[in-house]
């Protein structure tokens, strides 16, 4: 009886195996292939995209108020904190108000005094006057009394715009909200001592918004002439600002000039201020080599795309230039006109990756 070894040696043996381990090969490749992802390819070509200037900027809202104190004092109460909402006249913060209060009950005290002496003054001229008409007392007298009475109005006058202007102070204790919004930031605690012209709270409206952007004094023609303005939201869409601004100084300092462009409501509805924004300036039409912005890989300080090979896709590194949103992004060096690239890189980088037809 042969052997396993003996068996398997035999030609026919060894012709038997190599055919199983073919099949074997051939399934698991066909298999692989079958599986290859498809990856969707655009061709990079020359655009007409528009030229001019984008900048950073940042959004604002255009109602925002530093709320001071107008009275000198320790601030007794601090109602809200940072991130509240606030309605129209709610009572932000209270100074302590306990000299002016004690001002406020004396005025009050000084009308009634001066009020009193009115009265009295007035009883006085008309017993007066009827002395007179009767003969019993001279001119003089009854000049010297219509006098008095006036005197004793003027002090009643005088009283009463004391006591308006205690009540103005008794108010400027008290810092109100100026209309609806949210608290932006506190800059004092209660027991800080507060002083007038020192900042308390910053409060805002959400609505609307601006996006403010500064221009250098060098490209200040260039902005003016543009024939349309873009702002692109911190979520990557570009709309168009439904006013703008420019301010008719430059910055002594930074040399720049300062737009404000005003957002719709409908964009500005889920923005918040503080956050930054791209301000694009467009004047004329130029071409430039655009990629699809999902066709960038982006990977640390590494940016490619992949190109369509006759081998397949080849990974090539690209330096990216201006995004011009939807046209796509700017390429400066790294691939030409006519290339295909990956809409979808990171499927694009499996093994076996296949241009889609």
């Amino acid at each position: 009886m042969p052997t396993p070894q003996t068996l398997f040696g035999t030609p026919l043996a060894r012709r038997g195996l190599l055919a199983a381990a073919w099949m074997a090969w051939s399934l698991t490749t066909g298999a692989a292939l079958a599986q290859a992802p498809s990856v969707p390819v655009a061709e990079v070509a020359l655009r007409p995209v528009g030229a001019g200037l984008a900048l950073d900027g940042t959004l604002q809202a255009v109602q925002q108020s530093t709320l001071s104190a107008q009275a000198s004092g320790r601030i007794a109460q601090l109602n809200v904190k940072a991130g509240d909402r606030v309605r129209a006249g709610q009572v932000l913060a209270v100074i302590d108000d306990r000299l002016t209060q004690a001002g406020v009950a004396q005025a009050q005290a000084g009308v009634a005094q001066a009020q009193a002496q009115r009265l009295q003054a007035e009883a006085h001229l008309k017993r007066t006057r009827e002395l007179h008409r009767q003969g019993f007392l001279s001119q003089a007298a009854l000049d010297q009394a219509e006098t008095q009475y006036q005197a004793a109005m003027a002090g009643t006058e005088q009283a009463r715009a004391g006591a308006t202007q205690s009540s103005l102070a008794q108010g400027f204790t008290r810092l109100t909200a100026p209309y609806d919004g949210f608290v932006l930031a506190t800059h004092a605690e209660a027991g800080d001592l507060a002083a007038p012209g020192v900042p308390v709270l910053t409060v805002y409206a959400p609505q609307p918004l601006r996006a403010v952007v500064y221009v250098p004094a060098s490209r200040a023609g260039l902005a003016q002439g543009a024939e349309r303005v873009e702002v692109q939201l911190p979520g990557g869409q570009w709309v168009a600002p439904v006013a703008r601004t420019r301010l008719p100084a430059a910055d002594p300092v930074s040399q720049t000039i300062e737009w404000r462009l005003d957002l719709s409501p409908e964009h500005a509805a889920q923005q918040v201020p503080g956050q930054q924004v791209r301000v694009r300036f467009v004047a004329g039409s130029q071409e430039r080599l655009l990629v699809p912005a999902s066709a960038l890989l982006r990977r640390g300080e590494l940016t490619g795309v992949y190109v369509v090979t006759p081998a397949g896709f080849a990974l090539r590194a690209v330096r990216a230039g201006s995004d011009h949103g939807e046209a796509g992004v700017e390429v400066l060096s790294g691939v030409k006109a006519g290339d295909r690239v990956a809409l979808d890189p990171v499927r694009a980088g499996l093994a076996g990756a296949q241009a889609a037809q």
